[in-house]
């Protein structure tokens, strides 16, 4: 053991700040906490508040960080300062990794974790005071854990301290918060930091780039990065920081920076804790690190100089309609600009070359949104239930739960069985929560567990809960034997989480953890129907691939045993992967084609071995915003008894009656979702339900299908013209819709006796519509009168009404000579027609709705232009005192 490094302590900007927060804690009890990055936020508060350093009193304290990266780097920074190694004074916990001893005083662990340790000891007892690190990234588990450490204050332990620490978050919402209702919320102490200067400098791609969709990043986005990086390290010194949204685009940028005169490292969550370690130590040498957001907070990279910010990030989303959920590339935050430009400044002055113009900068979102608001929100109804809060509304929340989500995340735990319909947890769902997992995957373990055995489940579920990469391919079971075979970081990753799942399926309340305070989980016991299933997923043992070399070189399993059966390890996966998604499972609709439980048609790549099942147990898919077809990523051969035992509760029989391709179609069915599993022809299908499927008909083929006749159209223009011209008691005729919401006083009876698409051909519209005229006020019988049919020129002749147009006048088109000596305009309902002037051939000659005013200007200058061309009619000085007439002048002179 060393001296505590007490210059590297008094450096750190944060201590000025610390006799505030003291103080604030022994008044409140409750702190929000504003520091720059690189203020000793995430180090040296924790050791004062523990009295570690500073002589203040001895408490325990606990530090949640967001990722496990950061958590680790935490603990080792505070073990360093004092002298120590980690384990002692200063310890950590992570998903399957524990360094602390009985001495440990500051313990940093992740968010998830003490999400568990809660559900398990919500008293937190031995606990003394709790920092939120980087509140303001809003994960949905911190958010959780907030909401329930208050809820603790508030009933349990009004002693315990809550600290939420942040570079740039919303202070005064986190101050609401915290302060749960009193007034002025809690406190706000800020920090000042000692940052240096941050160059910016704006570099935009020279052509435009197509923006990101679902996981997609246009590669000429990702070529520009790496032409950034190359211009960064030409025109500055020090290391190069470049942040990414993701993995794929790590590797994508680090394969462009071959020969650049730097080490290149990436680091992101699943980096193996050797590569991360080097890109947290000093180095000797010149580095490119290659980050995803684990970067932003949280961490000093040592030696950082320059940031280059591709201006990209990843955001859950999720269709709760079709059961999709996936991550998502977005524009990153201004607040993510922020912190990651202030990576460079953290040890001198510095430079972040911005993948983007200043223009596009101000359009930036200011804030990451928070995943309460995007996310599946069914492990947080779960822990929600476990709580004993299930609709969440007692929680404070810094945002709340959006309803839709919350009732799509209830059907999902209904049907796992995690809780009763009324939303309380049951004792299998008080067991699922503690796996650390989503409820399906939990699901999944358990069940798997009693299906295929706890080993075999374990390491299916470990496949499932991180996607393995793409190199692995789509085929789950193929996946699964190459990661036993595998000696890649992900296969190390995965066996060491399913070594963990495996004794967590077997004591679901953990080996090192508290004696639990809840009611212990019912035991696990195969699902009905699933008996066949396990049979033949445990009658073939999985080969150790290591060992034999069986199966391809790309790992690929041999064909079924028999057409339509499945065993071993295709079984296996394909029970598995249905357990946790039962939703997706598959039929195929044609050579790789399928259509999924939940009604999404999903697709597989060409080449895939998958293409020729029968059907499939889709576990991991994605959907563009306008894909017909969801794409498979991830899936397992099935078999029918398999989809039905593993989705059980989606199975229905019943009649279905539905206007389909142009008609009524009656059938009676047995689905699984919306997999038509058997379907017969309905003979007497109940008459509700066929004039609901006539109504459907009616609103989506339109009133077309009923027999029109030019009297039936008359009559709805005229209707139409009254209703908008007196309103009152005459019906609104002019919306489909509007009609058919009162089919129910028109269209019967004629609608209820119909049964197919031709009844509706035989049902007289104009004699319908007349059942909706005013006829008890007697306003009915003036209808010819304010709307007539015809009207009578002076000619004789009696002309038909044009009432179509929406919103215009009626029409009046008639032949000019015919309204000789007609002084005024007619007019309807009080409204003067719009009169059509016609010529002796029926052409249009002249409009007006002014009669009088046209006789007098606009009549000779048609008279001049028509009656050379039409001598034999007669064309008079003076219209308005000539005869009408709709004949010839020889005509007339007879």
């Amino acid at each position: 053991m060393t001296a505590i490094r007490q210059a590297e302590l008094d450096a750190l900007p944060v201590r000025e700040a610390l006799p505030g927060l003291v103080s604030a804690l022994d008044g409140h009890g409750a702190a929000v906490l504003c520091a720059p990055p690189g203020t000793g936020k995430t180090t040296l508060v924790p050791l004062v508040l523990a009295g570690l350093v500073g002589g203040g009193p001895r408490r325990r304290v606990v530090v949640a960080e967001p990722r496990r990266i950061a958590a680790r780097a935490a603990a080792r920074r505070m073990a360093w300062l004092l002298g120590e190694q980690v384990g002692g004074s200063v310890g950590f916990t992570v998903r399957g990794e524990r360094v602390a001893g009985p001495g440990t005083v500051v313990e940093v662990v992740t968010t998830g974790v003490l999400l568990q340790r809660l559900q398990r000891d919500q008293e937190l007892a031995g606990v003394d005071v709790v920092i939120l690190d980087e509140c303001h990234e809003r994960h949905l588990d911190a958010d959780t854990v907030a909401a329930f450490l208050l809820d603790v204050r508030e009933t349990l332990r009004p002693e315990l301290r809550l600290v939420a620490a942040s570079a740039t978050t919303d202070a005064a919402g986190w101050a609401r918060v915290l302060g749960h209702g009193r007034p002025g919320g809690a406190p706000v102490v800020t920090a000042a930091g000692v940052s240096y200067p941050v160059e910016t400098v704006w570099a935009p791609p020279a052509r435009p780039v197509r923006p990101p969709h679902g996981m997609r990043v246009d590669p000429a986005q990702l070529t520009h990065v790496a032409s950034v990086v190359r211009r960064a390290l030409a025109e500055r010194s020090g290391d190069v920081l470049c942040f990414l949204p993701g993995v794929g685009e790590l590797a994508r940028v680090a394969g462009q920076l071959g020969g650049v005169d730097a080490e290149v490292l990436q680091i992101h969550g699943r980096a193996p804790a050797a590569v991360q370690d080097a890109a947290l130590a000093p180095s000797a040498h010149r580095r490119v690190i290659l980050a995803t957001a684990v970067a932003e907070s949280s961490l000093t990279v040592p030696g950082v100089r320059v940031v280059v910010d591709s201006g990209l990030a990843r955001e859950p989303r999720v269709d709760h309609a079709r059961g999709l959920g996936a991550l998502a590339t977005v524009r990153a935050s201004r607040a993510a600009g922020r912190q990651r430009a202030g990576r460079a400044g953290r040890e001198a002055p510095g430079a972040v070359y911005r993948c983007w113009s200043q223009a596009e900068d101000g359009r930036l979102p200011a804030f990451p949104s928070p995943e309460i608001r995007i996310a599946d929100l069914a492990q947080f109804a779960l822990q929600a239930a476990c709580w004993g809060d299930p609709d969440a509304a007692g929680l404070a929340l810094p945002d709340p739960p959006p309803a839709g989500a919350m009732a799509a995340a209830r059907e999902v735990l209904v049907a796992v069985g995690a809780v009763t319909p009324d939303g309380r947890a049951t004792p299998r769902g008080v067991g699922m929560s503690r796996l650390g997992l989503h409820p399906r995957l939990a699901r999944a373990l358990l069940d798997g567990a009693a299906a295929v055995g706890p080993r075999r489940a374990a390491e299916l579920v470990a496949l499932l809960s991180e996607e393995p990469p793409r190199e692995y391919g789509d085929d789950l079971a193929a996946a699964w034997r190459r990661a036993r075979a595998g000696g890649d970081a992900y296969a190390t990753r995965w066996r060491a989480e399913a070594t963990r799942l495996r004794r967590s399926a077997a004591t679901p309340a953990g080996p090192s953890t508290p004696t639990p305070t809840l009611p212990e989980p019912e035991a696990a016991a195969p699902l009905p129907g699933l008996e066949a299933a396990s049979r033949r997923a445990v009658g073939a043992p999985a080969p150790d691939l290591r060992a034999s070399g069986a199966g391809g070189a790309d790992g690929s399993a041999a064909p079924a045993t028999a057409a339509g059966a499945v065993s071993g390890d295709d079984a296996a996966a394909g029970l598995v992967a249905a357990l946790a998604f039962p939703e997706r499972v598959a039929k195929a609709k044609g050579e790789g084609a399928f259509l999924m439980a939940s009604g999404t048609a999903a697709e597989l790549g060409d080449g895939s071995r998958l293409r020729s099942a029968p059907w499939l147990a889709v576990a991991v898919a994605d959907r563009g915003p306008h894909s017909a077809s969801a794409r498979v990523r991830l899936g397992a051969v099935l078999d029918e008894d398999t989809a039905r035992a593993a989705a059980a509760h989606l199975l229905a029989s019943g009649d279905e009656v539905r206007w389909e391709d142009g008609d009524v179609a009656a059938r009676a069915t047995h689905r699984l979702g919306a997999i038509a599993l058997a379907v017969r022809p309905l003979k007497n299908p109940d008459p509700a339900l066929v004039r609901a499927a006539l109504l459907e008909g009616l609103r989506s083929d339109g009133l077309g299908l009923l027999r029109w006749t030019p009297d039936s159209r008359a009559l709805r223009a005229r209707l139409g013209f009254l209703h908008r011209t007196l309103g009152g008691a005459w019906p609104d005729v002019a919306d489909d819709g509007g009609l058919l919401a009162r089919a129910d006083d028109w269209l019967e009876p004629e609608l209820s006796r119909a049964r197919r698409r031709a009844d509706l051909a035989r049902i007289d519209a104009g004699q319908a519509l007349n059942r909706l005229l005013p006829w008890a006020t007697g306003e009915a019988a003036r209808l010819d009168e304010l709307a007539p049919e015809r009207i009578e020129v002076p000619s004789g002749s009696r002309i038909r009404v044009d009432y179509s147009a929406e919103h215009g006048q009626p029409v009046l088109a008639v032949k000019l000579q015919e309204l000789f000596g007609l002084a005024e305009t007619p007019r309807v309902a009080g409204v003067p027609v719009l009169v059509h002037l016609l010529s002796p051939a029926g052409r249009p000659a002249a409009v007006t709705a002014d009669l009088a005013s046209f006789w007098q200007g606009g009549y000779l200058a048609v008279r001049a232009e028509l009656r050379g061309r039409y001598p034999k009619h007669p064309w008079p000085q003076d219209p308005a005192t000539a005869e009408p007439t709709r004949h010839t002048n020889a005509r007339l002179r007879r």
